[in-house]
């Protein structure tokens, strides 16, 4: 049933006539002496808003773009577009047009509990898959869709109910999942270490525009308390939630998968998606670029020119209209570096970087004192990798000034050559803390003959439960990247324990010592693609 309107709609409605759009409602209302409008109006895809049925009795408010040219008794590729995080139906409707013009009928809606529609925000959880299957079936009823040619996208959150969705509707044929996450626990747990910063700013966007449901409430507060208590049910939620948790439901339905995301996304990091895309046995491709949450693809939204939805349409034409475009036949993992342009590709997630590997030996005992910020850390959430997605400007720190009671600093020499950094770099050390508990923070930082450093990756990692004075050994994966090296830089490990990214467990006055046993050496392997 097509909505009464309302504001919500009024809004939707100028916003699609200011991106060329023009609702059915509007073209009846078309007069005479604009016979021109009524021209352009009738060879643009058809959009209208709907209330559309979910699971468990809610509705959900959606709309649906069809093609100018649709016509009676013909079917069309279906495409379903769940809203992101905090974002109303009109979220896609730039990209909806794109779509509806080249020939799918696209459907996109607001997630439940968010804005309109009803029900409450549970986070991807069972609700908000069955609702995706719900939406397919009122559009295979009301619209020219074909059962046999249907893809579902997203972005954000959008992105992360796709792929779930791919596990339990066997009629996904195709995903373009977008900075969503397959492992949410790792996403934002990852090192056993709240990161506070995205979840601070989900749980708040949640509050302004949804309506949290009881369960969610008590996650974030749980959370937030860093309630170890609930430590095992906060991982239990999550892996509900998490696709990779679902890898051979997926595998065994064989929807063809692209994702996508930035190396510097602080809400969603991209390790958690390298490893996932490895496990995956049908059609794949995984793409990396420099930015942070959603802005490699932010500028599609705006139907603005963008490679990241460009490959996404790509992807749709091969597994939905089977056009032979290529995309299949290209290297299927393509990255971008943040610091040089063009893209490169590789076989596989894991080929990233095994070209070559550099061994930095961590040989120097190194003591500091926990609860100080040294002056080291990642940056803002969503601010500061974007920055250096357009500027070139990363979070930097002046590294012969870090206080070294605070900060334990190894630096390699200066390379004769550029170094470029690929994939996934790795500590190993040996840690002996004071106390039971505690948190630190690696950051690999490129050092310029000044003294500056500009960030190159970092990770957090926290303990529990340790025996005070006794060493223990910590392997801990810094988040993947793509960064170039100058020649006659060097780079630089450094440690400290606070970073306003991430939750520190720290007791007042602790500290923590980093030693390289004779038998057991502490290093950090940084991958390099080969020269």
């Amino acid at each position: 049933m097509v909505r009464t309107p309302t504001a919500a709609a009024v809004a939707a409605a100028l916003t699609v006539a200011a991106l060329g759009l023009a609702p059915t409602q509007a073209r009846a209302e078309t007069t005479a002496p604009a016979a021109a409008a009524v021209t352009a109006a009738a060879s643009s895809p058809e959009l209208r808003f709907h209330d559309i049925p979910g699971s468990g009795g809610i509705t959900l408010k959606g709309n649906v773009v069809t093609p100018a040219d649709a016509v009676p008794g013909r079917t069309y590729p279906l495409i379903v577009l769940p809203s992101s995080w905090g974002m109303p139906q009109i979220e896609y409707i730039a990209q909806a047009k794109k779509l509806a013009d080249t020939g799918y009928v696209v459907v996109s809606y607001t997630s439940r509990g968010f804005w309109l529609s009803g029900g409450q925000v549970e986070v991807a959880g069972p609700p908000d898959v069955a609702d995706v299957s719900a939406v397919i079936d009122w559009a295979l009823a009301h619209t020219p869709a074909d059962a046999g040619r249907i893809g579902v996208a997203g972005v954000s959150y959008g992105a992360g109910i796709s792929l779930l969705a791919s596990a339990h509707d066997a009629r996904i044929k195709a995903v373009v999942a977008l900075s969503g996450w397959a492992d949410i626990t790792e996403s934002i747990y990852s090192g056993r270490t709240q990161h506070v910063q995205a979840a601070a700013l989900l749980g708040a966007a949640g509050y302004l525009t949804g309506r949290p449901s009881p369960e969610l409430r008590q996650v974030l507060a749980d959370f937030a308390g860093s309630r170890l208590d609930r430590e095992q049910q906060l991982i239990d939620w999550g892996r509900q939630r998490s696709a990779s948790e679902q890898i051979d439901r997926i595998n065994a339905n064989g929807a063809a998968l692209m994702l996508g995301n930035a190396w510097g996304d602080t809400i969603f990091p991209p390790n958690q998606y390298g490893s996932f895309y490895e496990k995956l046995t049908g059609p794949k491709r995984l793409e990396f670029r420099p930015g942070d949450h959603a802005t490699a693809e932010g500028t599609g939204l705006f139907g603005l020119p963008n490679d990241t939805w460009t490959n996404a349409h790509r992807w749709f034409d091969r597994y939905l209209k089977g056009e032979r475009n290529g995309v299949d036949t290209e290297a299927p993992v393509q990255i971008k570096s943040r610091s040089s342009e063009g893209y490169e590709g590789y076989p596989s997630w894991k080929a990233v970087g095994a070209a070559a590997t550099e061994k930095l030996p961590l040989s120097d005992t190194e003591h500091v004192f926990t609860g100080i910020d040294s002056g080291a850390d990642g940056g803002i959430v969503l601010l500061s990798s974007a920055l250096d997605q357009f500027v070139k400007a990363p979070p930097a720190a002046a590294v012969p000034l870090l206080p070294r009671a605070f900060a334990a600093v190894w630096q390699s020499g200066r390379y004769d050559t550029e170094q470029r950094i690929r994939g996934t770099a790795r500590l190993h050390t040996t840690v002996t803390p004071t106390r039971s508990d505690g948190t630190f923070i690696a950051y690999l930082y490129d050092v310029g003959p000044l003294g500056i450093g500009k960030l190159v990756t970092n990770a957090p990692y926290t303990f529990h439960g340790r025996t005070p004075n006794q060493p223990f050994g910590v392997d801990l994966d810094l988040f993947s990247t793509a960064y170039d090296v100058p020649e006659g830089h060097r780079l630089a490990l450094v440690i400290d324990t606070v970073d306003p990214l991430y939750i520190e467990h720290n007791p007042l006055g602790a500290g923590l010592t980093f030693t390289s046993p004779r038998t057991d050496p502490s290093y950090v392997t940084v991958p390099l693609r080969e020269k």
